[in-house]
């Protein structure tokens, strides 16, 4: 099991590397091709600090593990709204504007009851899939329009910092390719180690997949949002782990579900998809506040912790 064990930890320091070289190279190529900060921001940002649970959840639906895949997604959502922004709040206490409350909050929560919905039947088809991708789109859309009428300038905030840095176009597109390349193989070998752990150890690799493989391809938002803090960027944070948790149940489920219909334990629903779903109101609960301006602060972030920390726990003590 030591040679799993390695391929879990190489795989998951190469796989936030390559997600890191993805996305520089990818802001650095279209900002060459004339692409504006807003859509830089929008599609390549959003899309690249959710590649790692997109590429892992994608390759272990095609090696027919489907427990990772929804574990990955679904335990990524909780871990970034549990541990990242407990782990945040505790650092540095977090602002959150009332654009996020009325607007970004709402419709993760809606969201978030529409994939309860989706998952009720035990079972997500092709169908399921596709409809989350379509809705996926259709939020994009929406919100890169909301933006252009300047009514929300979170993604536009993000865009401006990426737009501070300079790469030749040719560095740009090799380390697009390096990264997608490095993405793709670090996220089989970690997929590799993490069945090869769940079979050795007899628990489900729905466990895995919440566990190990959550936290560590969540890691890019954890430093994200711990840097945004420290900076004093407290809708950035917030903004990035709500713009990640939709990312992770559109786009990450969508295309695991869309390549390997699957079917739905009931204690993915009962219990994994319930706490995603109740820190999910937790959340926006915490972050109401007088005139719409919230804040989440160390007493609520170590709520949030020690959420997550019963919650892992509790996974431990029944996966044996």
């Amino acid at each position: 099991m030591i040679y799993a064990i390695l391929a879990v930890i190489i795989g998951l320091v190469i796989l936030v590397w390559s997600a890191d070289r993805f996305i520089d190279g990818a802001v650095a190529t279209a900002k060459h091709f004339g692409m504006s900060p807003l859509l830089i921001g929008m599609v390549i940002v959003g899309f690249g600090t959710s590649a790692p649970e997109m590429v892992v959840s994608v390759m272990s639906a095609i090696n027919g593990n489907a427990g990772i895949a929804l574990g990955n997604a679904y335990g990524s959502n909780i871990t970034n709204i549990a541990l990242i922004l407990g782990v945040t709040a505790l650092i540095s206490p977090i602002v959150v504007q009332k654009n996020i409350v009325k607007v970004e909050l709402p419709v993760l929560m809606g969201i978030t009851a529409f994939a309860v919905f989706q998952l009720w039947d035990g079972k997500l088809t092709l169908l399921d899939g596709l409809i989350l991708l379509v809705v996926l789109g259709a939020y994009m859309i929406w919100t890169v329009v909301s933006n252009m009428k300047g009514a929300d300038n979170i993604v536009e905030n993000i865009a401006d910092e990426l737009d501070n840095a300079q790469m030749p176009l040719k560095k740009g597109i090799l380390w697009l390719v390096v990264g997608l390349i490095a993405l793709v193989l670090s996220s089989r070998l970690l997929v590799w180690g993490a069945v090869t752990i769940a079979q050795t150890l007899g628990v489900s690799d729905l466990i895995i997949g919440l566990t190990v493989v959550a936290v560590g391809t969540s890691l890019p938002e954890l430093a994200s949002s711990i840097a945004a803090a420290r900076k004093g960027e407290h809708d950035i944070a917030v903004g990035n782990i709500v713009g990640s948790n939709l990312f992770n149940t559109l786009a990450v489920v969508g295309l695991a579900a869309s390549i390997q219909p699957m079917d739905i334990s009931p204690i993915v629903l009962s219990r994994d998809v319930l706490i995603m779903a109740v820190l999910t109101v937790l959340l926006f609960v915490f972050c109401l506040g007088k005139g719409g301006t919230g804040k989440i602060g160390r007493v609520k972030g170590g709520a949030l912790l020690a959420a997550y920390i019963a919650y892992t726990v509790y996974l431990i003590a029944t996966a044996f």
